[in-house]
């Protein structure tokens, strides 16, 4: 049992007590709030009068990659093709250069293999929206392939990841508990991780190996779903300790920095972008998801994969949501609320995607990042990072949600700012304020995230971001104190 002393709730979603109150956890639950003694062994925990709130999720976590791309170089304020291959070539010496987060679409140049054979050894660089990579020729010659003259993308690459990652891979477990311990002292108590890889089979090992302080669902690709059902799981199943069966994962589009995400009006070069899945296969998956007791989580970024995305929910009946939804015309957010879905969002890709989109969509950039739009019209929003996209971070993403500007500049369409009161209940997986019978997935911050601040939304997202986290507690046990 765990009792937190001189707590002052945060009224995420419903009221909460005018005063300081104490919050007993036993079981994995809140069995008691009000003015409570310690009872025998249990561990006191003496808040303060600190601020009490349900635990945040990162719902879009590719958590394999996130690990790794902490250890690797960053390539994000790279501006062309030649500062990148400068900041390889100064990078210190190694068997394999690995880099992360170059972002090319608005380069005067596009990356070639050549540029990068300026350096003898294997080089490897991830975009920052993980959808292409760039690679020299001793790199496809490692990765035993033949060299190609520019950068490979969608699910060309998506199908290399694995093998690349296994070649990659050092001490796995080292960078797995480093990632959880830093998003825990985020206050982060569960991620949806949509990595690349049979999940259900690696996390079970994870646990053993103690990785099971942070809440996880589990993600399949349409390559695994055989095999999880054939396991017989379903979405909310038990995998070990704290870990769950998540959704069918599909990535039906592209991406705005690849300028792959499928739209209905095409690109300045009259490309559309790609489709992943069509229509047909969209309908074969998810209709099997729904028959077999799996949510699905469809990536679509592009306005017109959207409607491909929401044709195929309705004709299936399948749950779940879709991720991104970057770019979307008004009238398919009411169908979205009418099936049931949410959307699974990223508010720190605005801050990225802002001087693109306005380039490279700039007769659609009023369509994009709406979440405010999407909550009027009864979209549940649930917020994340999708890391390494973006930092592993939910107060940069509730900024991003609430200023939608990195710089000095005016927010870029303010009309779909979110509130932090709004920003805050998309964060915490749907949880209430902390009540009698809620997880004991809990955290501390030295302040009340929804206190008025002076200064409107800048001010607003800054004081988000400067918050504290004093404590963090999952299944009721701390896994992050610092009071």
């Amino acid at each position: 049992m765990t009792l937190l002393s001189n707590v002052r709730l945060v009224p995420v979603r419903g009221p909460a007590p005018d005063g300081p109150v104490d919050v007993r956890m036993t079981n994995g639950r809140v069995a008691e709030v009000g003015s409570l003694s310690p009872d025998g062994d249990e561990l006191v925990v003496e808040a303060g009068g600190r601020w009490l709130i349900p635990g945040l999720w990162d719902q879009h976590v590719h958590l394999r990659q996130w690990a790794q791309a902490r250890l690797r170089l960053d390539l994000s304020g790279a501006t062309n093709v030649e500062e990148a291959v400068r900041l390889v070539t100064d990078a210190p010496g190694s068997a394999v250069v690995v880099g992360a987060g170059f972002r090319s679409a608005t380069w005067p140049a596009q990356p070639t293999t050549a540029d990068l054979d300026v350096v003898g050894t294997p080089v490897v660089l991830i975009s920052g929206d993980v959808h292409t990579g760039w690679l020299n020729s001793a790199a496809w010659q490692w990765l035993g392939l033949a060299p190609r003259p520019g950068v490979i993308d969608e699910s060309e690459w998506f199908a290399l990841v694995p093998r690349l990652e296994a070649l990659l891979a050092a001490d796995l477990d080292a960078a797995y508990r480093s990632a959880l311990d830093a998003a825990a002292a985020l206050g982060v108590v569960g991620i949806g991780d949509m990595e690349f890889e049979p999940g259900f089979r690696e996390w079970p090992r994870r646990v053993a190996a103690g990785l099971g302080g942070t809440r996880v669902r589990v993600a399949t690709y349409a390559d695994g779903l055989e095999d999880v059902i054939a396991a017989g799981l379903r979405t909310g199943s038990p995998l070990g300790g704290l870990v769950t069966m998540g959704p069918l994962k599909i990535i039906s589009d592209g991406s705005l920095n690849s300028l792959t995400a499928r739209c209905c009006e095409p690109y300045a070069d009259g490309r559309l972008g790609i489709q992943n899945f069509s229509y047909a296969e969209l309908v074969e998956l998810l209709g099997r998801a729904a028959a077999t007791g799996l949510d699905v989580a469809l990536h679509a970024i592009g306005d017109a994969a959207l409607t491909t995305a929401l044709d195929a929910f309705e004709a299936t009946g399948a749950s779940g949501g879709i991720e991104h939804v970057q770019l979307a015309r008004f009238d398919e957010f009411a169908r979205m609320a009418r099936l049931g879905l949410r959307a699974s969002v990223q508010p720190a890709h605005l801050l990225d995607d802002r001087d693109v989109a306005l380039r490279i969509w700039p007769d659609r950039a009023d369509r994009c990042y709406a979440f405010g739009s999407m909550l009027a019209a009864g979209v549940p929003l649930a917020l994340g990072s999708d890391a390494p996209v973006s930092p592993l971070d939910p107060w940069l993403a509730m900024a991003a949600a609430v200023h939608r500007s990195a710089d000095d500049r005016e927010p870029w369409l303010p009309s779909e700012a979110l509130t932090v009161a709004q920003a805050l209940a998309a964060s915490v997986d749907g949880a209430p304020t902390v009540q009698v019978g809620s997880r004991a997935d809990v955290v501390l911050l030295d302040e009340n995230p929804l206190a008025p601040v002076a200064g409107g939304t800048a001010a607003a997202a800054t004081h988000l971001r400067a918050l504290r986290v004093a404590a963090t507690f999952v299944d009721g046990h701390p896994t992050h104190l610092a009071l």
